[in-house]
């Protein structure tokens, strides 16, 4: 569209400037016509109210859809489909944003310049035009907005360094000679395509730092040779969203900054104080103060002078040559160059993106030989051509080269470094382990030393052998130093997993030695006689008295030797003593916490009942010598009962509280504990139970943290021990009251009087004899295992179940036969009393009447 020439010869119309009109062609021919455009767009009587605007970029940037979001304008764009060159020349139009003066946000008049993108294909290696046309984009314009994409910010090539430097140096011989005297001008970078990884902070100081370095390597003017960019440009940065992803983020940055193209001034008071990215870009300082009708004419002036400058010409034909040839030799020594190295780069890709990043043998050598052999080829076939182009493009080879070789080198630094505290990290886990496995006796802080002077060995002989001579990234001390490092924070984090599992074998060792200690404390609750039998006057023997200090003593003994036996293997592990005192208050919270397990295990409910049972039973049944009582009637079963009772109650109370008997109050748990060390991470504390009286942030108290049954649990437990009690006391009632009655004496003198001529019967029978020996034998068997009582009370209750089963018989047969109901007709005619049915007759067989008719009935009948 805009490859013609628009706008020129004599009769030119309005549809001729439809899209603008080319200032200057591809030929670099200047436009007679540009002051009828002016004129056709009412710019010509504005005076200075009017601004200009250029664009400057690489080719296929878009600029030119920039210039047409940003101001309505209708510049040509790139065809996706053919990637060619789309503006020739450079165009100007008048912002075309419909709506814009009404509704105030860009200033009036404004013209925009699209300027032919740089580095194209189409002019190849020629760079005059480029130059020419930049440098009067840049002598014309206000603002000369920079079209740049995020990736070339930081290239020298691709951000187009080098031709700004000559367009620099000449305007700074040309135009700027005097700074006070020329208007400033305004260097807008729009970065396109941020991704938004780079903050934009990043990418401005980068720029600026590119523009600041090629500034000072300009050839300056006599008197200006300590003048900075900063006297004769100012900067704006801003960064635009992608267009083809991004559309509707990219149509709102882009309408956010046409705002910024409206008249200011910039109050250096508030310099710092505004958001620059809110503040107008067209300021009094950048106007050119040309006026409209006159501007023509002077662009034309501008244009002469650069076209006709000799700074400007091409090279030579001999640095042509040069250029020609040395970049062939280029791409014909990097072949076999590449052939080298190839392989390697395609290998370290490989094992990155496995994952498993490896180091591959003798690099540096590898590396070392393909340079070598490059160089020494270019050297021998450019070497002959113009040395100034010679030496550049050595450089840039060089450049090149290194730079792949560099990312080599890196890239197996970083395989070595990864690879080496893997190595190192299971060399120490495996040291460790065959360590434990000969009985433990083994120095972590040895081991860890010896790998670690074989990692540091190891990465520095890789590291040499990676090098390549005579190179400025050859150079592998940070590398060195920072695997050191790491290699350190490995060791630290392999001595803290010890440390814990020091730790864990600590608390294990502590809760068995609890266990089996705080178990045989409780079990003896069991036994209420403690070696005296049950109080006479209900005190409680030594053994239950002083339970909790037993207990206490017991738990800090085991806890003492678990802290000598974790300080003494924690400094084989180099530890530091803030470490150690770590560790050890986490075992002494660790410790309490299994023992207040301990004690709530034992403590369970029923296993206390069972306790408090057996310790009531061997008060009762067992006298002051421990052997078993037989009861009798005479015995005093009840104050008996009631001593043990209440001697047994009085350990609920007892076992309520966790109390010394020494000082009748809870042993002190916080003091023992101690406050936390002030080098206690989140990490050491989120596997600490809350203890009460400890823990500042927690609601309980030490007395709660004391307190083992509640008043509501003891009362409950009172009341059905003291069922179990009952239980065992109408037993032994039952016990003594079905025993043998005391026979009277005469009774044995009239048996021996009244059977003596049997007794002499019996003594002269053999037979009768040996029978009277072996149920001699059997009594005394029987008297001396204590089996008389219960063979009494299996005769009684045998005795009384036949009695009532002969009774049931008795019952039937009266209710079934004729006989039985005649005699009952009988009874009833003799006065006995009321008729006998089942309907009048007890369970026992008797009619349900007072006690000694029912029995004079049943032997009437």
């Amino acid at each position: 569209m805009n490859g013609h020439f628009a706008g020129t010869g004599k009769d030119v119309t309005a549809e001729d400037f439809e899209h603008g009109v080319q200032i200057i062609d591809q030929d670099k021919n200047f436009n007679d016509n540009l002051g009828a455009y002016l004129q056709l767009e009412g710019i010509t009587r504005a005076g200075f109210n009017y601004h200009l605007i250029s664009v400057f970029g690489s080719q296929s940037t878009g600029k030119s859809t920039l210039l047409n979001y940003l101001f309505g304008t209708h510049f040509g764009v790139m065809s996706e489909q053919e990637r060619r060159q789309t503006t020739k020349g450079i165009w100007m139009s008048k912002n075309k944003k419909e709506g814009a003066k009404e509704e105030g946000r860009m200033a009036e008049n404004i013209l925009v310049m699209d300027v032919e993108g740089t580095d194209g294909r189409e002019r190849g290696e020629d760079q005059d035009f480029e130059r020419k046309s930049a440098l009067f984009a840049l002598a014309t314009s206000e603002v000369l907005i920079v079209n740049i994409w995020e990736h070339q910010v930081g290239l020298y090539q691709g951000a187009n360094m080098g031709l700004l430097k000559t367009v620099f140096e000449v305007n700074l011989q040309l135009f700027l000679k005097d700074a006070k005297s020329v208007p400033r001008s305004l260097l807008f970078f729009v970065i396109r395509d941020h991704l938004g990884t780079t903050p934009l902070s990043n990418l401005q100081n980068t720029l600026i730092q590119d523009l600041q370095r090629i500034w000072s390597g300009l050839s300056k003017p006599s008197g200006l040779e300590k003048s900075k960019i900063e006297d004769y440009f100012d900067f704006a940065f801003v960064a635009l969203p992608h267009k083809i992803l991004q559309p509707e983020r990219f149509e709102q940055e882009v309408q956010k900054l046409g705002t910024r193209f409206r008249d200011g001034y910039k109050d250096p008071k508030r310099a710092g104080l505004v958001d620059e990215q809110e503040e107008p870009v067209l300021l009094p300082q950048y106007h050119r103060r040309i006026p409209a009708d006159g501007f023509p004419m002077y662009a034309r002036g501008i244009w002469e002078q650069i076209d006709s400058n000799k700074d400007l010409d091409l090279p030579t034909q001999q640095e042509l040559l040069a250029q020609f040839r040395c970049d062939e030799i280029s791409k014909e020594v990097l072949v076999p160059f590449d052939e080298a190295i190839s392989p390697l780069e395609e290998q370290q890709n490989q094992a990155v993106a496995a994952g498993k990043p490896s180091v591959i043998p003798e690099l540096g050598k590898l590396m070392t030989t393909a340079r070598s052999v490059l160089l020494a080829s270019f050297e021998v076939e450019a070497s002959r051509y113009h040395k100034g182009v010679y030496k550049r493009k050595q450089t840039e080879l060089e450049g090149k080269v290194d730079g792949r070789l560099k990312t080599l080198f890196q890239g197996q630094m970083t395989a070595a470094h990864k690879a080496g505290l893997n190595d190192f990290s299971e060399a120490v886990t495996q040291a460790v382990k065959t360590g434990q496995k000969k009985g433990g006796s083994y120095d972590f802080h040895k081991i860890v030393s010896t790998e670690k002077e074989k990692a540091l060995s190891r990465f520095q002989a890789q590291a040499q052998a990676s090098i390549v001579e005579k190179t400025p990234w050859s150079d592998y001390k940070q590398q060195l130093n920072l695997y050191r490092k790491e290699i350190d924070e490995v060791s630290s984090r392999l001595r803290q997993e010890e440390m814990r599992r020091l730790a864990n074998r600590s608390e294990r060792w502590v809760r068995a030695k609890l266990d089996e200690s705080v178990g045989l404390e409780f079990n003896k609750l069991g036994s209420g006689r403690g070696g005296s039998g049950a109080p006479e006057h209900g005190q409680k023997p030594p053994t239950e008295k002083d339970l909790w200090d037993r207990i206490w003593n017991v738990f800090t003994e085991t806890v003492s030797h678990a802290e000598t036996r974790f300080t003494d293997r924690a400094r084989s592990f180099d530890a530091s003593p803030d470490e150690v005192e770590v560790g050890l208050w986490r075992l002494r919270r660790k410790s309490w916490a299994a023992l207040r397990a301990k004690i709530d295990e034992e403590m369970m409910e029923g296993n206390l009942l069972l306790k408090l049972r057996e310790n009531f039973e061997d008060k009762f049944r067992y006298d002051e010598e421990g052997v078993p009582r037989i009861w009798r009637p005479t015995d005093d079963i009840e104050g008996m009962y009631t001593r043990a009772r209440e001697s047994t109650l009085e350990l609920i109370p007892l076992l309520s509280r966790f109390k010394l008997s020494r000082t009748s109050a809870p042993p002190p748990l916080d003091a023992w504990i101690g406050e936390a060390p002030s080098n206690v991470t989140p990490a050491d504390e989120e596997d600490l139970p809350p203890i009460g009286g400890v823990d500042d942030d927690e609601a309980k108290t030490l007395e709660d943290e004391m307190t083992i049954l509640s008043d509501a649990k003891a009362a409950d437990l009172s009341t059905r021990f003291k069922k179990t009690a009952d239980g065992v006391y109408v037993e032994a009632k039952r016990s003594a009251i079905g025993g043998v009655t005391q026979i009277p004496l005469y009774f044995y003198g009239l048996l021996l009087a009244l059977g003596w001529n049997e007794i002499v019967a019996v003594l002269r029978n053999p037979v009768y004899f040996i029978l009277l020996i072996l149920l001699g034998v059997a009594g005394y068997v029987t008297w001396t295992l204590n089996l008389w009582g219960p063979i009494f009370r299996m005769s009684n209750a045998a005795s009384a179940q036949g009695l009532e089963i002969f009774k049931e018989k008795l019952r039937e047969f009266l209710e079934s036969s004729e006989t039985g109901r005649q005699a009952i007709g009988m009874s009833q005619k003799h006065g006995v009393g009321a008729s006998i049915g089942l309907d009048t007759m007890n369970s026992n067989g008797t009619t349900k009447v007072k006690a000694s008719a029912k029995d004079d009935e049943v032997d009437e009948i």
